[in-house]
This record gives structure tokens, C-alpha cells and sequence, in this order.
């Protein structure tokens, strides 16, 4: 029987891009047998923010049954692939708030030894898609966490090129999400189980030797 394997996938997404690709890798991480919470992190905008987008608004309504993000969902997870869109080549506040709630885990060492990874979305092609993700793994190092990138370890990914995550360049919200950011999220999902998979399964090994 293959190892049991937990993946949280945590993300932010303010008009529904990266949700939609939230969604997408919870489904391929369930297809590749793991078990999956799907967390979207608290909004810090304040209403008449998001009221003032009708993007924003709608697509806080549409997602408002889909739990928010909690430490215990880190403890739970032997992976966690974390989305955001681009700010500025950074993560979002959202996330980054989240990310600062995990002090007294990371101190206590309860972040260390997972699999990590991370999608994002940005307007333009040179939006700072890379810069985003290589931001969010630095986070990862102090976490002491393990990164399984996608890499060049797929046909498809030199056609999507990046091999730091997913991405997406959804202009102005007008450019969905195709086949081919949906190939990469899942590509970069199984990828994700299959390491933690094996992780685990060697942990556990020598740790019934010790």
C-alpha cells in the first residue's frame, strides 16, 4: 500500500486566477492519491476595497465556502504548495500575513523536513512571476523545508518555460486559465507527492531501524 501523503494547498487570489489553479493542483494532488485541504489565507482589504472591483467582489462571494488557511493545516500537511499572484515580484500581504501567524511553529521546528512548493499569476509575461516564487522559497530555507521544484523534468515545461512553478499571465483578468498552465500545475503536483511520498516512506524506514 503506498505511504499516506497529506498536502495543503494555501493560497491568495483576489479576481479568481489563482484559485483557479489552487483548485486544479488540489485535484491532480488528489488524483495522484494524497489526501488535500484546499485553504484560501484571511482577506486583509477592507470591504469597500474589494466592493470597489466586481471581480474582486464576485469571486469573494463564489469562493466563500472554501476554509481559511490555520496552523494546524501546516502541522497536518507533509507538503504544502502555496499560490499567490505577483506583487511587485513579491507574494501577496495575504499570504506574507499568513506566513508571519507560523512563528511559534517554526519555532518549535514543526516546519521543517516538508515538501514545499509554490504558483503564482501576474498580468504580464515580465510581471515578476519568477521573482515571486524565489521570494516565497527564501521563506522556505528559513523553514528548513525541502523544495521540490518542477524543473525541466517534463516535455511540457519547456513549453511553459519556468521551471521555478506554475504560472500564469492572465493580462487583465480577461486571459483564463488553458491546457497549458493546467498541464504545468499538474505536472509540478505529481512531481510534489511523489517526493513526499518517498520522503516519507524512507523517513519512516529509518526510523523503524533506529
Amino acid at each position: 500500500m503506498p505511504t499516506p501523503v497529506n498536502v495543503a494547498v494555501v493560497y491568495y487570489s483576489a479576481t479568481g486566477t489563482v484559485s483557479t489553479i489552487a483548485k486544479a493542483v488540489a485535484k491532480d494532488a488528489e488524483a495522484a492519491g494524497a489526501q488535500v485541504r484546499l485553504r484560501k489565507v484571511a482577506e486583509l482589504a477592507p470591504r469597500a476595497a474589494v466592493a470597489s472591483n466586481p471581480a474582486w467582489a464576485e469571486h469573494a462571494e463564489a469562493t466563500a465556502d472554501i476554509p481559511e488557511a490555520t496552523p494546524d493545516d501546516m502541522v497536518w500537511a507533509d507538503a504544502v504548495i502555496f499560490g499567490t499572484p505577483t506583487r511587485y515580484g513579491n507574494v501577496s500581504a495575504q499570504l506574507k500575513q499568513f506566513l508571519d501567524t507560523l512563528g511559534g511553529l517554526w519555532q518549535a521546528g514543526q516546519l521543517a523536513d516538508k515538501v514545499y512548493s509554490g504558483f503564482t499569476a501576474s498580468s504580464t509575461a515580465h510581471g515578476g512571476q519568477e521573482s515571486t516564487l524565489l521570494t516565497l522559497y527564501n521563506t522556505i530555507h528559513h523553514f528548513g523545508g525541502i523544495l521540490v521544484p518542477p524543473g525541466y523534468t517534463d516535455a511540457s515545461k519547456f513549453v511553459d518555460g519556468n521551471p521555478y512553478g506554475t504560472s500564469h499571465v492572465s493580462g487583465q483578468g480577461d486571459i483564463p486559465v488553458g491546457t497549458q498552465t493546467l498541464t504545468a500545475a499538474r505536472v509540478q503536483t505529481e512531481r510534489v507527492v511523489k517526493f513526499t511520498r518517498a520522503l516519507k516512506a524512507g523517513l519512516a524506514a529509518e526510523n523503524a531501524e533506529s
